[in-house]
């Protein structure tokens, strides 16, 4: 066991004593627990009550450590492994639960959400559609065509970096696997494809340290080529009937 991480448990465990003492289940979870902790990291806790009025997070610093709790009873969280975190695609309370250690002992609550979090992360991200898969191919075809002649550094930074996580998104959902979001986007396509996670790094690493956008338009043409490739002319996306203001 890491330093960090006995520090964690440590941390962790007084916090559980102060705030959450009939807490059913409590759980430290996030990067200290993969060994991924920075000086800077802060402690994700699940916290699970037998019952709470409405789900909530909360943060805290605790003896010098910056807190994330999250607060939930077994209904609030199973709604969102399933009603928010399966739609968007991104599973990180579900991920959280499943990779959390216990404190201080284990517990039959503790048992039933790790069960719940493994089943939500083996049924995988509730599967797109083919509106999904088509504004998804829009929003990055658009994005192509504003890198192929920038105008300037500064626009060619800001939609390369929307390329960054609308291209990933699209190769792992595409093929219905669970997605990522900012910093943990790199470690999911290595986990799920070491050899496109390679090809992703070093386009993106030419387009932002060279400006050298080709690999990047290469990945996308290579990415959306199984769904139609890009995606312009024909496009429609409709809104809601009841997206207007009443009648005077």
């Amino acid at each position: 066991m890491s330093q960090k991480l006995s520090a964690a448990l440590s941390v962790a465990t007084k916090i559980r004593e102060q705030f959450f003492p009939t807490a059913s289940a409590f759980l430290l979870a996030g990067s200290v627990v993969r060994d991924e902790a920075t000086a800077y990291s802060d402690l994700d806790l699940i916290v699970v009550f037998e019952s709470v009025e409405n789900a909530r997070r909360q943060s805290f610093v605790f003896d010098g450590w910056p807190v994330e709790a999250f607060i939930h009873d077994v209904q609030t969280l199973e709604y969102f492994f399933r009603k928010v975190d399966r739609l968007s695609g991104v599973p990180s309370l579900p991920n959280m639960v499943s990779e959390g250690i216990e404190l201080p002992d284990e517990t039959g609550t503790g048992s039933l959400i790790k069960g719940l979090a493994r089943r939500v992360l083996d049924e995988g991200p509730i599967p797109w559609g083919q509106k999904e898969r088509e504004n998804s191919r829009y929003a990055i075809s658009d994005m192509v065509e504003d890198i192929r002649e920038p105008r300037n550094s500064d626009e060619l930074r800001i939609v390369v970096s929307g390329l960054y996580a609308a291209i990933a998104d699209h190769f792992l959902r595409s093929q219905s696997q669970w997605s990522a979001k900012g910093k943990s986007i790199p470690r999911r396509l290595m986990g799920v494809d070491p050899e496109f996670h390679q090809s992703f790094t070093d386009a993106f690493e030419a387009a932002f340290i060279k400006e050298d956008t080709d690999p990047v338009i290469r990945l996308c043409e290579r990415v959306l080529e199984r769904d139609g490739g890009f995606l312009f002319e024909g496009y429609t996306r409709e809104a809601p009937k009841e997206w207007r203001m009443p009648e005077p």
